[in-house]
C-alpha cells in the first residue's frame, strides 16, 4: 500500500477548519424566533382572554372584548412583520447536506486522482 504525499494530507487538514469556521459564521436567526415565538403566546394568551370574556355578557366584559379584540389585531399584525423581516437563509437544511455531500465527492475524487500521481503504471479496471 502505498503511503500519499505529506501535501495532500496537510491540504486536507487545512481546509477542515476553515470549513468549521464557515459553518460557525451563518447568522442566527435566535433573536427572530425568540422576538415571533413571544408574539405567538402573547396573541394565544389574548385570543384565550377573548373567548373567556366572550362567554360573560355584561357591559364591563364587552369593552374588553372591543380592547382584546383590536389588541389581536395589532399582535397579529406584528407578528407578520417580524416574520417578513427575519431573514430566509441562503440554502435550505436538505440542500446544505446535497452540496456538503457533492463537495466531498469531488474532493475525494480529486486526492483520489492526485495520489494516483502520474507514474507508468496499469490503470485500474475501476477507473
Amino acid at each position: 500500500m502505498r503511503q500519499a504525499p505529506l501535501y495532500l494530507l496537510l491540504t486536507a487538514l487545512s481546509i477542515s477548519p476553515a470549513l468549521q469556521a464557515e459553518q460557525n459564521q451563518l447568522p442566527s436567526h435566535d433573536a427572530g424566533s425568540a422576538q415571533i415565538a413571544a408574539l405567538q403566546q402573547q396573541l394565544a394568551e389574548s385570543q384565550r382572554q377573548l373567548g373567556e370574556l366572550q362567554n360573560a355578557s355584561d357591559e364591563r366584559a364587552s369593552a374588553q372584548i372591543s380592547r382584546l379584540s383590536q389588541d389581536n389585531q395589532r399582535l397579529k399584525l406584528q407578528l407578520k412583520q417580524a416574520q417578513a423581516e427575519q431573514p430566509q437563509p441562503l440554502l435550505s437544511q436538505q440542500q446544505l447536506w446535497y452540496a456538503i455531500g457533492g463537495g466531498t465527492t469531488l474532493l475525494a475524487f480529486v486526492i483520489g486522482r492526485l495520489s494516483a500521481g502520474g507514474r507508468n503504471k496499469r490503470r485500474s479496471e475501476w477507473v
